[in-house]
């Protein structure tokens, strides 16, 4: 499909919006709904219910579906009640209350069959209003052409792809990057909705529907590949005699410095690598790692571009999670599930060395 409105130059800064506010307000205030709330779909929506309220015009609360029914409530809770937050019960009850559906799920297969829920309860209860879907979750591209084929079915509705760049922290801050594509006057209103409410800008992709989840995993790559090479290098230092903790001192000063980019993930998740803190359930599990990894290898084969690191990151995060399982078979695991942090294991492995647990080799004695 052939791009109508060119994508905003990434170095663009002069407006956080790419699009003129829409020319009307509402006849109405919308519905809108959030189907997943987890690390990044629950902050999501209690910014969402928080910045709503704060508006001097009333809307009605916001309504959330979560297949964990416990965080609904607690965000019902944290919400201030059901006059910011109300639960839906089924995914059929939010697709048909809701003008604007908002996804934000783990996999793909999971939000295919989410979508195909959406779609069989309006074929039975089709629409008068328009109703826009925004999904938010990191999907492959070609999956975003197979949820359009579900709701273009539906009279009045339409989906953009509407990925978010931010760790839990910036969704927690309100301070995600919004990548969108899809039909233009959807995107100009949800644009409008979701800055300042859950994200600080948007970024325009065009009107294909596989350009904002083919960017998110192109971003991912960057963030994948860098680990790989902290991990590298801090392996490297531990077989030479320098130590992983000389690499992170380094990493540390070379991304503070005022002449670079600071990157405070990289150093967050080197200290994970340096400390063996793999904790799954406080960052991103390694499945989620993995699930992202495996995308970015078939984009990278469908578009002849190879991307050898992600090759290596992919090998090692698979290793990471098969030295998991067979602690976890043993029945000595100290985690319930690894962070991705823990992709240095296959390095270490690769070099010798204990995965998953530094202290079991020796290290580094300095000089004195």
């Amino acid at each position: 499909m052939a791009d109508k409105h060119l994508p905003l130059p990434l170095h663009h800064t002069s407006r956080q919006i790419p699009f003129s506010r829409p020319a009307t307000p509402q006849a109405q205030p919308l519905q809108i709904g959030i189907y997943g709330l987890g690390n990044i779909g629950y902050p999501m929506a209690r910014n969402l219910a928080a910045y709503k309220t704060s508006q001097p015009v009333s809307s009605p609360p916001l309504l959330v579906y979560n297949r964990t029914v416990s965080k609904s409530e607690n965000l019902v809770k944290e919400a201030g009640g059901e006059a910011n937050v109300r639960i839906a019960q089924s995914a059929a009850q939010l697709v048909i209350e809701c003008d604007v559906i908002i996804t934000n799920l783990a996999n793909d297969a999971v939000v295919k069959s989410v979508y195909t829920e959406f779609s069989k309860a309006l074929t039975q209860s089709p629409p008068a209003r328009n109703k826009i879907f925004v999904e938010t979750s990191t999907i492959y591209p070609t999956l975003a052409g197979e949820l359009d084929n579900l709701i273009s079915y539906v009279p009045h509705s339409r989906l953009i792809t509407c990925q978010v760049f931010g760790a839990p922290a910036a969704a927690d801050k309100a301070q995600l990057v919004l990548i969108m594509s899809g039909d233009y006057r959807s995107k100009k209103e949800m644009a409008y909705l979701l800055v300042p409410a859950v994200g600080r800008k948007v970024y325009d992709l065009g009107e294909n529907l596989e350009k904002a989840p083919t960017f998110k995993l192109i971003g991912n790559s960057i963030m994948l590949g860098c680990m790989e090479v902290v991990a590298e290098a801090q392996t490297l230092a531990e077989k030479s005699g320098i130590g992983a903790k000389a690499v992170q001192m380094l990493v540390r000063e070379l991304l503070t410095s005022p002449l670079l980019i600071s990157c405070s993930m990289m150093i967050a998740y080197g200290d994970r690598m340096v400390n063996d803190s793999f904790d799954g359930s406080n960052g991103f599990a390694i499945n989620g790692g993995i699930k992202d990894a495996s995308h970015m290898r078939q984009l990278t084969n469908d578009h002849n571009s190879p991307m050898p690191v992600i090759d290596a990151a992919y090998s090692h995060l698979l290793t990471a999670r098969a030295l998991h399982s067979a602690q976890a078979l043993q029945g000595h695991q100290e985690f319930n599930t690894l962070d991705f942090s823990a992709v240095v294991a296959g390095t270490r492995v690769a070099a010798g060395l204990d995965g998953l647990h530094s202290g079991k080799y020796s290290k580094v004695i300095k000089d004195v």
